[in-house]
């Protein structure tokens, strides 16, 4: 037995003293912090059955590990100690028993702290000034990181108030609020490689610290808790722990507002619970809780035992970290169609509950991790969001493992899922014919500004969904009174609700008739509210706007490729594909068919715009398909040789030469066109050209609205009108509404309680009509 436990405890320290390596010398670790406290543990408990075995070199006996040998290495005046653990609340109670029976007293008192997740430093001031600091490395020295600590902004350089010994050394943590990790994260993401993302705020302080030049140490976003002292020489102090936290608030430092006293195992106990409810809310990561007897003379008479005091410990909270292995990598389809890749795994307790997902973000995040199918992974679960992975331990990497991608297609209704460029995140496009996005869809084409269907609220759609009666928006045209009172007494049975009746042994129909009503209203609409209310991504009301001006007819839209949509002024390369990206769906144009199959109308569809016919042409339209080199002056110059895109895709490099195009443009133009690609492109482009030419043929020219290039600014209250519908008739007759006052603002229009723009306005000279000349004006020119 005595010889295994030698093997057992020389693995033991070989195992711990790489893991303090790992941690505080190459910043970074190799195992969760659980598994840390769990080796820890066997050890001590070895050491104190076998203690021939003992040895002054064991982790046992360290704090932490050797200073680094980039940093000069400083001697602590006063050792800085290491805590006993508690994991339970008899722990805690035999820790106040032991103290009772030295002292001789009943239910001492405590100073409790949070226990921050961060990296534990000694400053050290001279008559009130920052000379040295140093990392707490083994407890008798650590690393002079005095340049570093500097460029905190939460330790102070100079001592506020007076009374200050002439040298005094304060402990304490420096650590990594969350908001500022995410904050660098983000931009780490965001940096194509040249910033490494941190892997947690922890160890993001630690390596921080450890930086050999101060400036990068600068650039992160670091915090300070003062929590206890060291040296002191030159004044006596308080009497109290918590009268010391108190006197170290006065002189500048930083004590968290979290710390406070309590009497007995029962208000520890207390304490820790009300910390533990509220560690997911806290701007910092803890990972426990500290008990300090707070009489300091108390402190004295109870001393240490080895390297640990008897009158502290640390009550640890569940484990935030562990490893466990990677079973499967799903895609999760969420309420705006975003693609988030997470990992099934097989079950781990972490941090108090029991945990079988795990979100990977994105796909970025995944490629950066290298998460594989099979991996063995550290998994965090901190504050009340998904638990995430963290990191991967290649080691444990099975043979045959192959790199995740993210799929072409939903996992929900097999849309394509795009990921634009310059974006993060991968979408679903199937917007209307996924169920995963269908509360949202819906809810979007039901708002005032789109269908505007009164009172169809996220419940209702929620309850349709799950009763079997809304699968899309076109749904809601063949809903009955009866469909909407199952679902809402189904809901209600789920809910436990007693719904109320109109009158016993009536049910209330009155909300439900209502809902009807404003579902057979909204049949009749615009063409831009209708393009709105299709949630396609990028396209608001004055995207909507400008499609329906300048196209005039949904057939027209629902088939434009994205070169078409382009020549719609303010509809960039982004928002054009993105637009041909939802009509491109099978799914997204069923639901399209299914509405106007059950009464959807528009009212208002027109022929396409002036503007747009003189746009067709075959030059103007080649400029907007991104093909390498080719500008809009070359593009120009193949129109003058070319009747068609089609005659331009259909010639050689030396035809198109001819044009006087340059022999790489030439090369260029060809190759586009004749490949996969392109070539679908020119066939798609062509035949929406095509019905556009039909749609416009015969139309005579309209005249420009007597408000053609006017500039209008609304402001006031209007009493015969709303805003939007002063906006909708302005713009109707050419009229370009705008929010803000210039000179080159045509007119104010100022309604009753006008404020800044109607004085900016006079300032400026510009002409102010008041309602009634407005009213006048729109009176002479209704149509």
């Amino acid at each position: 037995m005595p010889a295994e436990a030698a093997t057992r405890i020389a693995e033991l320290r070989r195992l711990i003293d790489d893991a303090n390596h790992r941690y505080y010398v190459l910043d970074d670790p190799g195992i969760p912090d659980a598994e840390y406290d769990r080796l820890m543990r066997e050890l001590e408990a070895l050491e104190a059955g076998h203690p021939e075995l003992a040895t002054p070199d064991s982790p046992t006996q360290r704090v932490g590990a050797a200073p680094s040998r980039g940093f000069a290495e400083l001697r602590h005046e006063v050792r800085m100690l290491s805590l006993a653990n508690a994991f339970n609340d008899a722990e805690v109670e035999d820790f106040e028993r032991r103290i009772e029976e030295r002292l001789d007293v009943a239910d001492p008192v405590f100073s409790v702290e949070p226990k921050f997740d961060g990296l534990a430093i000694s400053l050290r001031y001279e008559d009130g000034m920052f000379v040295q600091g140093a990392t707490r490395g083994d407890g008798e020295s650590g690393e002079d990181v005095t340049a570093n600590l500097r460029t905190i902004r939460a330790i102070p350089l100079r001592l506020r108030g007076t009374g200050w010994p002439r040298v005094l050394e304060v402990r304490g943590e420096v650590y990594m609020p969350r908001a500022g990790f995410e904050a660098y994260n983000d931009q780490a993401r965001a940096s194509d490689g040249r910033i490494k993302p941190l892997v947690n705020p922890r160890n993001a302080a630690a390596g921080s610290l450890r930086q050999l030049d101060p400036r990068v140490t600068a650039r992160r976003p670091l915090a300070f808790y003062a929590y206890a002292l060291g040296a002191v020489e030159g004044r006596e102090m308080p009497g109290r722990h918590s009268e010391v936290l108190a006197t170290l608030r006065g002189w500048g430092f930083p004590v968290s507002p979290l710390v406070a006293t309590a009497r007995g195992a029962a208000g520890c106990l207390a304490y820790y619970a009300d910390i533990g409810a509220r560690r997911d809310a806290l701007p910092f990561d803890i990972d426990g809780v500290v008990y300090k007897v707070d009489d300091l003379a108390s402190q004295r008479e109870l001393g240490f035992v080895g390297r640990t005091p008897r009158w502290a410990i640390a009550h640890k909270f569940p484990a935030q970290e562990e490893t466990t292995v990677v079973e499967d990598i799903i895609v999760n389809i969420g309420r705006t169609g975003a693609a988030t890749p997470a990992a099934k795994l097989a079950p781990v307790f972490v941090g108090g509950v029991t945990v079988t997902n795990a979100t990977l973000h994105n796909a970025d995040q995944v490629a950066r991790l290298d998460v594989r199918v099979g991996d063995t992974v550290i998994v965090r679960r901190a504050g009340d969001v998904i638990p995430e992975v963290v990191r991967v331990l290649p080691e444990a990497r099975p043979k045959g493992t192959k790199p995740w991608a993210m799929p072409a297609h939903c996992p929900i209704c097999g849309s394509d899922i795009v990921r634009e460029e310059g974006e993060s995140v991968s979408r679903c496009t199937g917007e209307l014919a996924c169920a995963a996005q269908r509360t949202q869809s819906v809810f979007h084409f039901a708002s005032r500004r789109a269908m505007d269907v009164d009172g169809l609220g996220e419940r209702y759609i929620e309850a349709l969904g799950e009763s079997g009666h809304l699968e899309s928006v076109a749904d809601l045209y063949r809903l009955e009174l009866g469909d909407l009172l199952e679902m809402k007494r189904r809901a209600d049975e789920r809910d436990g609700n007693t719904p109320e009746a109109a009158r016993p042994g009536k049910v209330a129909t009155k909300w439900a008739e209502n809902l009807i009503a404003a579902i057979d209203a909204s049949r009749r609409t615009t063409l831009e509210r209708f393009l709105y209310a299709l949630g396609i991504q990028h396209v608001g009301e004055s995207t909507a706007k400008a499609l329906a001006a300048w196209f005039g007819d949904l057939e027209l839209i629902r088939h434009a490729p994205w070169p078409l949509l382009k020549l719609v002024p303010d509809i960039g390369d982004e928002v054009a594909r993105a637009i041909d990206a939802f009509f491109e769906q099978p799914g997204n144009q069923k639901v399209i068919d299914d509405l106007l199959a059950r009464g959807v109308r528009i009212a208002d569809g027109h022929p396409p715009s002036a503007k747009l016919r003189a746009a067709l042409a075959t030059g103007r339209v080649l400029a907007q398909m991104n093909i390498p080199r080719l500008t809009a002056k070359r593009a120009e110059q193949l129109e003058t040789a070319f009747d068609s895109i089609v005659a331009v895709a259909a010639a050689d490099v030396d035809a198109l030469e001819e044009t006087g195009l340059p022999r790489e443009t030439a090369e260029s133009v060809h190759g586009f066109l004749a490949g996969r690609e392109g070539h679908a492109l020119v066939g798609r482009t062509n035949r929406a050209l095509e019905r556009l030419r039909e749609a416009s043929a015969d139309v005579r020219e309209a005249q420009a609205g007597p408000l053609e290039g006017s500039t209008v600014v609304l402001t006031g209250t209007l009493a015969s009108l709303t805003r939007d519908s002063a906006k909708d008739r302005l713009e109707a007759l050419g009229a370009k509404v705008s929010g803000s006052v210039s000179k080159k603002t045509s007119f104010v229009v100022a309604g009753e309680a006008a404020g800044s723009k109607l004085a900016k306005a006079e300032e400026l000279g510009v002409e102010v009509w008041d309602e009634a000349r407005l009213l006048a004006f729109l009176s002479d020119h209704a149509a």
